[in-house]
């Protein structure tokens, strides 16, 4: 079941591109942006991640932390986030633990193909770790626009 506004931002912990855990009530009393994005490297990820660095600046004087989380491998994580040299940690998320919490792990159909992978969403936590947005059509050039609607 996906994550729906209303909702507490769930407990997990990851692990992100330099080996380090991230635990979720970490972003509690702060806004957070957590993007669920399906792999690193590729133009629709890669446009998404950049657009929200870009911006990082002015969602940081929103008061958002940004954490992204892909099943990506560390070792792809990392050499992600120092291609792009992104501000925010990416989390690699290989078992699907925390896609499965958050709802995103799902069935997709492309090219007549179907397969299981992750649904680009991104979901929004205010300072209480109270779900106010879930954003399912991603913009990825215009993202940090949309979360600052």
């Amino acid at each position: 079941m996906k994550i729906k506004v209303g909702d507490k931002l769930p407990e997990f912990t990851g692990i992100n591109q330099d080996g380090k855990q991230v635990l979720s009530n970490s972003f509690l009393g702060k806004r957070c942006v957590i993007f669920f994005y399906p792999k690193a490297n590729t133009p629709g990820c890669t446009a998404e991640a950049c657009n929200l660095s870009e911006n990082y600046e002015f969602l940081k004087k929103q008061g958002f932390e940004v954490l992204g989380i892909s099943a990506d491998p560390v070792k792809n994580q990392k050499k992600f986030h120092e291609k792009f040299a992104f501000p925010y940690d990416l989390i690699s998320d290989e078992d699907k633990t925390i896609c499965i919490l958050f709802g995103v792990w799902q069935l997709k159909k492309f090219m007549g193909r179907e397969f299981m992978g992750i649904v680009r969403t991104t979901f929004i936590f205010d300072e209480q770790g109270i779900c106010t947005d879930v954003i399912e059509k991603v913009e990825t050039k215009n993202h940090a626009a949309q979360i600052l609607k």
